[in-house]
C-alpha cells in the first residue's frame, strides 16, 4: 500500500493526514490552538511554536496510522492563498515538517495553499465542470474566484470578496462580544438555533462582487448594548451571512454565466447558511465540502500529494 501525507498549519489548527492509492482517508488529525476566553486570536509566535509542538506529538500516530504503507509523496500549505505575497509564519510548521518528511522517505513535496486545500477536499468526490466559481468564507479569507482544475491544484482569478472584515472576522468578533469561545462558528451556530427568527435584523452591505461586514457587526454591536438577546443577535448574525452569500452568488452568477459554484471555508460549515442557500437558489449547482471537512484540515492538501503523483482527479 502507498500513502500520500498532508500537513496544514493555518492560525488556528493543526493538522496532519494521509490517503491511500484510491484517494481514502487513512489519517486525519487536528489539533485546534486554544485561545484564552475573551481574546480574538494568538500572536503569530506563539501560533507557530504550538504548531511545532503539536507535529512533534502527532508524527508517531501518523506513522502508526500507515504502518507499513510507502509514502508516495508529500504536500503542506506553505501560504494562504496560492497569490503572490501571501504570507503568515504559521504556515512555516507544516512547510518545514512536510519537506522533513519528504526528504526522509526520498519523495515529491508540493507545496500548495491552505485556500487550494479548502478547494481540494470540497469537492472530493464530486464531478464538476471545466470551469465554476469558487467561494472561500473563513477567518482569513472572504473571496470570490473564478476556477479552473488542474492537475495539482487550481488556476484561480479573484472576482471579488471583502471590502473589510473577513465572513469569518464578523462571527468571531461577534461571538467574543456575546462571551463565546473563539473561533466563535460552531457556539453561534448553537446560540442560534435558540433564537426568534427575524426578532431583530443586521444591516446587509452588497454591491456587486463586494460584501463588507463592518457595518452589520456595529448594527450588533448596539444591538448588544441595546439589551436585545444573545440568541435573536445570533439568530440575525447568520441570517445576515446567509442573505450576504445568497446576494453574492446570484450578482456572480448573472455576471460570469457560471451556474456551478464550490463554497469552502469554515463559515460555510453552518448548516443554516446552507440551507438557505439550497432553498433559494434551486436553479445554481452548489457543492458544499462535507461537514467533517469543512473546518480547516490536512486532508484536502493530502488528496492535492495523491493528485501531483497519481494523476487524481475523481472528482472529474
Amino acid at each position: 500500500m502507498k500513502a500520500w501525507i498532508g500537513f496544514d498549519t493555518s492560525c488556528y489548527t493543526t493538522s496532519l493526514a494521509a490517503v491511500d492509492e484510491a484517494g481514502r482517508v487513512i489519517c486525519d488529525h487536528r489539533l485546534p490552538l486554544a485561545v484564552p476566553p475573551g481574546q480574538r486570536g494568538l500572536r503569530q509566535s506563539e501560533a507557530l511554536f504550538r504548531h511545532l509542538r503539536g507535529l512533534e506529538e502527532r508524527l508517531d500516530r501518523l506513522r502508526e496510522a500507515i504502518g507499513r504503507a510507502e509514502i508516495a509523496a508529500v504536500a503542506a500549505s506553505v501560504r494562504p492563498r496560492p497569490v503572490e505575497g501571501s504570507y503568515l509564519p504559521v504556515f512555516l510548521a507544516g512547510s518545514i515538517i512536510g519537506r522533513a518528511v519528504a526528504a526522509g522517505a526520498g519523495v515529491p513535496f508540493l507545496p500548495t495553499s491552505h485556500q487550494e486545500g479548502h478547494l481540494r477536499a470540497a469537492v472530493e468526490g464530486t464531478c464538476l465542470p471545466q470551469r465554476f466559481l469558487a467561494f472561500h468564507l473563513s477567518g482569513g479569507t472572504t473571496e470570490i474566484l473564478s476556477a479552473t482544475r488542474h492537475g495539482a491544484g487550481f488556476t484561480l482569478a479573484i472576482l471579488g470578496g471583502t471590502a473589510d472584515l473577513h465572513a469569518g472576522q464578523f462571527v468571531d468578533r461577534l461571538g467574543v462580544m456575546l462571551g463565546l469561545p473563539f473561533p466563535a462558528g460552531p457556539a453561534l451556530e448553537e446560540l442560534a438555533a435558540r433564537g426568534r427568527p427575524g426578532a431583530v435584523r443586521l444591516p446587509v452591505a452588497v454591491r456587486g462582487m463586494r460584501v463588507s461586514f463592518s457595518g452589520p457587526l456595529s448594527a450588533a454591536e448596539r444591538l448588544f448594548a441595546a439589551g436585545v438577546a444573545r440568541e435573536d443577535l445570533a439568530a440575525a448574525a447568520l441570517a445576515c451571512l446567509a442573505t450576504s452569500v445568497l446576494f453574492l452568488l446570484k450578482e456572480t452568477a448573472a455576471a460570469t454565466g457560471l451556474d456551478t459554484a464550490v463554497l469552502a471555508g469554515g463559515v460555510m460549515a453552518n448548516r443554516q447558511i446552507r440551507q438557505k442557500l439550497r432553498e433559494d437558489l434551486p436553479g445554481m449547482r452548489l457543492v458544499f465540502a462535507r461537514p467533517e471537512l469543512s473546518t480547516d484540515n490536512a486532508v484536502g492538501v493530502a488528496l492535492l500529494a495523491f493528485d501531483f503523483t497519481a494523476g487524481g482527479d475523481r472528482h472529474g
